[in-house]
């Protein structure tokens, strides 16, 4: 499977990038993908938010947008995945071209803008989702709403009975204003009416937030401050990023999201200083240029709960899961951690 695997992944970096990311979700579809199923172990098995995953490895949301894939992730390796961003409206997005494949960098740089079917399709295929599956939801608000902050209300209730936890999105830079609603008054109302819409939800899924990597030491303040007032269960650290500091790939000028390798020191600096801010007592989520179970294992000794992995895929293709996750537990087994949850923040201070 792995050859097959690699042949494949060498035909779909031969064309657009965008089409062969299309190819990848119709593998999934057709059962032709890695399928490793559940992989878990004592060390590994954890929660989060009160979540039991049977590994924290997970799948960030914007590989899977419109939820057609589910019952594929389900059986790659993950312990827990992330569909959309889902936005109450269907809107197509950015024009393309819109994703750009950075080799020399291992990166890649995409401006989708929340291209996606809207929030009644999704939410009909999330109804007949896998149900040993952990799967949550990334809301989104369309470009064109008059009221943006009312739009991750309106995706969480239409979808809330079917996901096990939903995330708000302030943090795509595709989006144009979008991460102005990062700033602490205008975060404190959107979080209020999506915790209102939460908790008359008839099962009280956890909330997460997903911050951007490029923000000041004062904005963390400000976010760690609202994220807890808010009684937020978990922090997602962090989306794509806008710097584009020592890059060589010939697309480095594109306008949108920075995601991968060059991404991990930063996102993970930023993952250390919100466990810093929230005294290890909120749970966070380490998303941004893992590649192997090294850098997984980083993250969550930076004080990661769980981790997402999404742009190493396009390299490594979907079998990198599995191989995370089984690095992950020899990683832990080496050091003498009995679990997941032991080795969380134990090495935070050398990310400060």
């Amino acid at each position: 499977m792995k050859l097959l695997e690699s042949l494949g992944m060498r035909a779909l970096r031969s064309i657009d990038p965008e089409a062969a990311h299309g190819f990848a979700i119709k593998a999934l579809q057709m059962g032709v993908a890695p399928a490793p199923g559940t992989i878990t172990s004592d060390r590994l098995r954890t929660s989060i938010a009160g979540i039991e995953i049977a590994n924290p490895v997970g799948l960030a949301a914007g590989f899977d947008k419109n939820a057609t894939a589910l019952n594929g992730l389900a059986k790659a390796g993950f312990g827990f995945f992330e569909v959309g961003a889902a936005t109450p409206k269907s809107q197509s997005g950015n024009p393309k071209p819109r994703l750009f494949r950075l080799t020399e960098d291992q990166a890649a740089i995409n401006r989708f803008g929340f291209n996606n079917d809207g929030m009644e399709a999704i939410a009909t295929r999330l109804a007949q989702r896998p149900k040993d599956a952990v799967i949550g939801l990334n809301l989104g608000a369309n470009k064109d709403s008059t009221d943006r902050a009312s739009d991750f209300a309106k995706v969480l209730g239409h979808c809330g009975a079917y996901l096990d936890f939903a995330t708000v999105n302030v943090s795509s830079p595709n989006t144009e204003k979008l991460r102005d609603l990062q700033g602490k008054a205008a975060l404190s109302a959107l979080l209020a009416g999506v915790m209102d819409t939460r908790n008359g939800l008839d099962r009280k899924i956890p909330v997460f937030l997903k911050i951007a990597p490029d923000l000041s030491d004062a904005e963390l303040e400000e976010i760690a401050e609202v994220a807890t007032e808010a009684q937020l269960d978990a922090v997602i650290t962090t989306n794509t990023t806008l710097d584009r500091s020592g890059l060589r790939s010939e697309h480095k000028a594109e306008a949108g999201g920075l995601s991968g390798a060059p991404l991990f020191e930063k996102s993970t600096r930023v993952l250390a200083r919100m466990s810093e801010l929230t005294d290890g007592k909120l749970p966070l989520i380490g998303v941004g240029g893992i590649s192997n179970a090294e850098q997984a294992y980083a993250k969550i000794c930076a004080g990661a709960s769980a981790v997402q992995l999404y742009t190493a895929l396009v390299y490594g293709g979907l079998s990198l899961a599995e191989e995370v996750v089984r690095g992950l537990d020899a990683l832990l087994e080496r050091d003498g951690f009995a679990n997941v949850a032991d080795a969380v923040g134990s090495k935070r201070k050398d990310w400060l």
